[in-house]
C-alpha cells in the first residue's frame, strides 16, 4: 500500500537511503519492505550527522529517496550544506513543521510526504504536509470511532487497532490529526496539547529543539505547570518567553522553562520520558544555583 500511495511500483527503482534503524516498524516497512516490493535498492549506510547524510544521498544511483524523522531533517537543515538533489523524501515519528517541510522541498528539489500509523496496526495514511493538512488512509483501510476513540480496521490491519491519537474524520477516506490522546492538557480550564505547544515552540526562530512535558503531580490539590526543555544558545529566558507568550495562552508558559545543550532523542528521534526527568532535575538544580544553562 506504500508503494503504490507514493508511486514507487510503476518501474522507476528507487535506491533507499535511510537514517532510521531498519528495525524499527517504520523503517522496516519504509526501507526494507519498500524495496522488497519495488525492486529497489538499499543504502548500506544508516547516516546520522547532516555530513553522512549528504555523503550517502551523493553515493546513491537517481531515483533515491531519504527516509527520515523531523529531527534528523531539521539538524541537516540548520548545517548549512550544500545538500544534493533528491527525488522523494519520507518523514515519520514525530510531527514536521510547516516551515521545515517548504525548505526541506525546496533545497532537496522533491516532495516530502508524511507517514501515519502505529507498531500496531502498520502505516495506515500518508500526506504531503505542503499541500494539506489532511491525512489520506491507505487502500481499504478505515477509521471508526467508538466511546471517543480512535480504532483502525480494514486493508493490511488484522482485526481493530485503537489509535491513541486525537483523530477527526474529514470522510471515508480523510482525516485530520489533532496530537496524542495523552497529549491533552488542561491547566485551570485552559485546553491544548502538547503536541501544538512543542510546534509553536519549535517555530520560534533560534530554537534547535524543544518540548513541553507535564511534569508528574504528586499533590492533585496543587495546580501543576509544564516544563519546557529548550536548545537555543542564542536565546535567553525573558526574549523565549515573550516570544512564546505572543503564541500561547499564559497558562501553557512554562515554569520552569530550562536550556539544555542538547535533547537526548534516540535513534527514532524519539524523547524517552525517564530521560526528560533526569534531564529536567539536572536543570532545576542547575537553576536553583543561578545558572540556566
Amino acid at each position: 500500500a506504500e508503494a503504490q500511495r507514493l508511486g514507487i511500483v510503476e518501474g522507476r527503482r528507487y535506491t533507499l537511503i535511510g537514517t532510521v534503524p531498519s528495525q524499527h516498524m517504520y523503517g522496516f516497512e519504509s526501507i526494507v519492505l519498500l524495496a522488497m516490493q519495488s525492486g529497489g535498492a538499499i543504502s548500506s549506510k544508516q547516516p546520522f550527522y547532516p555530513s553522512d547524510i549528504c555523503a550517502a544521498i551523493s553515493a546513491s544511483p537517481r531515483p533515491r529517496m531519504l527516509v527520515t524523522t523531523p529531527f534528523h531533517l531539521r539538524s541537516l537543515m540548520d548545517d548549512g550544506l550544500d545538500v544534493p538533489p533528491l527525488d522523494l523524501l519520507l518523514s515519520a515519528t514525530a510531527p514536521i513543521s510547516e516551515n521545515l517541510v517548504r525548505e526541506a522541498e525546496m533545497r532537496f528539489d522533491a516532495p516530502l510526504i508524511e507517514i501515519y500509523g502505529c507498531t500496531e496496526s502498520g502505516q495506515i495514511a500518508s500526506r504531503r504536509p505542503s499541500v494539506s493538512t489532511e491525512w489520506c488512509l491507505f487502500p481499504g483501510v478505515r477509521i471508526t470511532f467508538q466511546d471517543g476513540r480512535a480504532w483502525v480496521g480494514g486493508g493490511h490491519v488484522d482485526g481493530l487497532v485503537e489509535l491513541g491519537d486525537v483523530l477527526e474524520s474529514v470522510d471515508k477516506d480523510r482525516f485530520l490529526l489533532h496530537g496524542r490522546t495523552e497529549d491533552l492538557v488542561n491547566i485551570a480550564g485552559n485546553r491544548s496539547s502538547l503536541s501544538y505547544l512543542n510546534h509553536q515552540l519549535n517555530m520560534i526562530p533560534g530554537v534547535l529543539d524543544g518540548i513541553f512535558f507535564m511534569p508528574e503531580n504528586e499533590n492533585p490539590e496543587r495546580v501543576v505547570r509544564l516544563t519546557a526543555l529548550v536548545v537555543a544558545p542564542g536565546l535567553d529566558a525573558e526574549s523565549l518567553t515573550l516570544a512564546l507568550s505572543e503564541r500561547i495562552h499564559s497558562a501553557f508558559l512554562p515554569r520552569p522553562l530550562l536550556f539544555v545543550d542538547a535533547l537526548p532523542r534516540n535513534d527514532t528521534s524519539k524523547l524517552p520520558r525517564e530521560l526528560l526527568d533526569a534531564l529536567a532535575q539536572a536543570g532545576m538544580e542547575r537553576l536553583a544555583h543561578g545558572n540556566n544553562r
